[in-house]
């Protein structure tokens, strides 16, 4: 374990080839690929095997927080730390620059007690390491290469080119060499080649590349100021703090939405990679689910409530319903509780054209599941029909709903479990089980939960318009209002 070194992990993406289990506001690294942890945890705990877990820092959406702070609780309580693990939120999308550009700004300001320019690693949510000693190696010869003031990328040899990764072409350097002798320089960093130019600049041997990276804080500002001028304008002279969210909307939505890869990586020359020679994968398709699940004699992966007769080289992913499936070859099934996709097993990485298409008809499952995650609990959808909507609306300790009113709706609340204490107009009433309250349309209104167990409220809406957009929030702790 290197004590000096921190690490940050990405956990913004939204998997849109993961669809219908990945979906915007439930991305792909919140769900479990087994029956203990989701893959952001075993991200954490494959970091947490190489740096000081206090060291550390998650960035995600705003909208994830929720979800990603009950994960880090488990895993808290799995270290037995006292601390809660420090999570850093965005109050909107703006895709990996700008979100590892806050969290490195925090971590030299707030965390770092060692040196003037920490050593940084960054790592997505989405991938799986299976090799941790390995891996511990090739992070300790990163290490010299940037305190040396190199830009460190990890990446694997490959022949394949495919738009959904960046690929790094390669060549000897002496200089590099002494400090790292498996090191090589990057002379050109192209991700996700499209078109036939591209990806006629890749012939050769290239690498793709696996999105982790090393650096120290110093080299990032400078190469950020030189190529991304913008954010790093907006960013460096910013307080970052460890709360919800944890830099200003104001000063957020002026950062352009742009990859780290695009912002940087292209452009740098300061960029030197460290051939991975330990098993990566990116989890970012079915296929890749599917290759690195225990399958049966028949090369079959079934997980949930499934029934298989006769099925060869297939996967059903069932998370609610019975799926039975017969005679099924080179197949993939997925079920959720409000969506199926059936695919050939060659053809996975079109989801995401579904995805369009779900988009381009403004269609809800591309957003959300049935169950939706905010910064203040959860919310499950029971039944919506002609003027009527039911949920059980999930409030965790300590957290509270905006201050809202809706014009189109009025709510009765019924309450499950827990005690509930409610805005209703300019007075606070509290609400035990088994107890209700009406919300008219147009008045002020608001739920929280001061206890220190989960409150559970069963939500009937009626009216004419039933969804997210008629909520005007008047007061939200969460930077929503």
């Amino acid at each position: 374990m290197v004590a000096s070194l921190y690490c940050i992990i990405l956990a913004g993406g939204s998997g849109s080839r993961l669809w219908p289990v990945s979906r915007e506001m439930f991305p792909k690294q919140m769900f479990k690929l087994d029956e203990e942890y989701t893959l952001f945890q075993k991200t954490f705990l494959n970091i947490a095997n190489l740096v000081d877990d206090k060291n550390i820092i998650t960035t995600i959406n705003i909208k994830y927080a929720s979800a990603i702070k009950e994960q880090l609780k488990v895993l808290q309580e799995k270290f037995c730390r006292k601390n809660e693990y420090k999570l850093l939120t965005e109050p909107i999308f703006r895709n990996t620059a700008p979100a590892m550009s806050i969290a490195v700004k925090y971590i030299k300001d707030k965390l770092n007690y060692i040196s003037e320019s920490p050593i940084i690693l960054t790592v997505p949510s989405d991938q799986l390491i299976t090799n941790r000693e390995q891996f511990s190696i090739l992070i300790e010869k990163g290490i010299n290469l940037a305190k040396a003031g190199y830009i460190v990328s990890f990446s694997t040899e490959t022949t394949d080119i495919n738009e959904n990764f960046g690929y790094v072409k390669t060549r000897r350097n002496s200089q590099i060499s002494d400090i790292e002798p498996s090191a090589l320089k990057v002379i050109k960093f192209i991700e996700k080649p499209k078109g036939k130019e591209k990806q006629d600049d890749l012939k050769g041997k290239i690498y793709v590349n696996s999105g982790i990276y090393m650096f120290n804080a110093e080299t990032f500002f400078s190469e950020l100021k030189k190529h991304a001028p913008e954010i790093h304008k907006n960013i460096i002279n910013k307080n970052i703090e460890n709360t919800i969210p944890s830099i200003s909307l104001n000063d957020y939505e002026k950062l352009k939405d742009i990859s780290i890869d695009y912002a940087l990586m292209e452009k740098s020359k300061n960029i030197v990679t460290i051939p991975l020679n330990t098993e990566w994968k990116d989890i970012g398709s079915w296929n890749a689910i599917y290759e690195i699940s225990q399958k049966d004699k028949n090369g079959n992966y079934f997980t949930g409530n499934v029934i298989d007769i006769d099925s060869k080289s297939s996967m059903v992913y069932s998370t609610s319903k019975l799926v039975a499936t017969l005679g099924l070859k080179d197949t993939f099934v997925i079920e959720t509780e409000d969506a199926i996709l059936v695919s050939n097993k060659s053809d996975t990485n079109g989801i995401k054209n579904i995805y369009k298409k779900l988009n381009g008809a403004n269609s809800s499952k591309k957003e959300i599941h049935k169950t939706v995650y905010r910064p203040w609990g959860y919310y499950t959808v029971l039944e919506h029909g002609n003027g009527f909507l039911t949920k059980c609306i999930t409030v965790n300790p300590n957290a509270k709903l905006s201050v809202q009113l809706h014009h189109h709706r009025s709510e009765h609340w019924i309450i499950l479990e827990g005690e509930a204490t409610i805005l209703k107009g300019k007075e606070f009433v509290k609400l035990q089980a088994g107890e209700s309250i009406d919300i008219a349309i147009e008045e002020i209104h608001s739920l929280q939960n001061f206890g220190t167990e989960q409150l559970k409220v069963l939500e009937i809406q009626q009216g004419d318009i039933l969804d997210e957009n008629d909520i005007e929030r008047l007061e939200d702790i969460y930077g929503r209002a």
